[in-house]
């Protein structure tokens, strides 16, 4: 069998077993990324959770010996739910990004990859394949568009002309020397709607993200939030789309061609006040299959208590009294506290004054303090 007919072969198997676009590339250098990738870790713009060494980043051939190509996959995910929720006074919601609807996408992907493996290695038993999604050492997006996958938006994501950027990337590197689709023009052009949409100005430029601003980044830290973070969250518990909704290129695009993908409602725009004393069985039960739950219930809680504070919720003051008061944990008792302040009400006002007489822990005065600045108009 020709390289050419394989590479047929794969096009069309992919289809069948539901990957939505697929692209081939060489496994040279990403030369330009590196440049890159330098110079924001020079800026201090990772988030690291990056892989950190840069070579295995930029250089597929330290990652699969006698590597040749590098196959891209994309697959469409929903935008919008079949099945909408509403938040209401007294049962405010919280939201989940798109990308952490449905099941984890990363098992998905995998199993996309796997298949395809196995599809290859059944024509070519002697070839070599090592597969990733997301978490490998290469960027899926530079290799999405260096394999016509599409190009890379200002706002950071790979934009398909089919689907916008609503796509879930991975990778296959492979010896097996494919013949490399031609990249696609970048057509954003002189839009900038995503950079003037991005709540905290994580988007330095055009192509260039901040990470430590950028609100997706953001709600999976585990530590106090900053001051100046907080009002910017909404009622954001995992993740941000602010980038991606307000791009035109993703106008009009929603496709829902993967059942596991379809979000339960409920589920991605949770009720925010149970939130507060799910147990870590019950969260790993209920939010366990979500790729949005990798980081545990401790940064989903402390964001659901800043979500209830955007809202001022006046419902949720005693649960989050019960939080300022009983949780073991600093961040989510003093984010609890300025959440109270915030909120406001007598109740809340004798609370905070009796939290002061009685916390040990330093970083929870503080926000206790900052909570009872808003009786005293030191906040707004």
């Amino acid at each position: 069998m020709s390289i050419q007919s394989l590479k047929k072969d794969i096009i069309q198997y992919s289809k069948e077993i539901g990957i939505d676009k697929i692209g081939f590339t060489t496994a040279s250098t990403f030369g330009e990324l590196k440049n890159r990738l330098v110079r924001q870790q020079e800026l201090g713009y990772q988030s690291g959770f990056e892989e950190s060494d840069i070579e295995k980043r930029v250089n597929p051939k330290l990652l699969l010996d006698e590597a040749q190509s590098i196959i891209s996959i994309a697959l469409a995910y929903p935008s919008k739910m079949k099945v909408r929720v509403t938040s209401k006074k007294g049962e405010r919601r919280g939201i989940f990004c798109r990308a952490s609807w449905g099941e984890d996408y990363h098992h998905i992907l995998r199993d996309r990859l796997r298949k395809l493996e196995e599809f290859i290695l059944s024509k070519v038993p002697e070839a070599r394949v090592k597969s990733m999604v997301d978490t490998g050492e290469l960027s899926d997006r530079a290799v999405a568009e260096r394999a016509g996958i599409g190009w890379s938006g200002k706002n950071c994501s790979i934009i398909t002309p089919e689907f916008g950027s609503y796509v879930y990337l991975g990778e296959m590197i492979t010896n097996i020397p494919f013949e490399p689709d031609a990249p696609i023009e970048d057509q954003c052009g002189d839009c900038t709607l995503c950079l003037d949409a991005c709540p905290t100005g994580a988007l330095v430029q055009g192509g260039q993200l901040n990470a430590q601003r950028c609100v997706a980044f953001l709600t999976q830290t585990k530590g106090f939030l900053p001051d100046e973070f907080r009002e910017k969250l909404g009622n954001r518990v995992y993740g941000c789309d602010s980038c991606q909704t307000a791009c035109p290129k993703n106008k009009g695009k929603d496709f829902h061609f993967h059942d596991e993908m379809e979000p339960d409602s409920e589920l991605v725009k949770p009720l925010l006040k149970p939130i507060l004393k799910i147990s870590n069985r019950e969260f790993k039960e209920k939010f366990g299959p979500l790729s949005g739950s990798w980081r545990g219930k401790k940064p989903i809680q402390r964001n659901a208590i800043v979500a209830l504070a955007h809202f001022k919720d006046e419902t949720a003051v005693e649960d989050l009294i019960d939080v300022m008061n009983k949780d073991s944990r600093p961040v989510l008792r003093g984010t609890a506290a300025w959440a109270i302040g915030k909120i406001g009400g007598e109740a809340a006002k004798v609370a905070l004054e009796k939290a002061n007489d009685i916390e040990t822990d330093p970083e929870v005065i503080v926000e206790i303090n900052k909570g009872l600045a808003y009786f005293n108009g030191g906040q707004s």
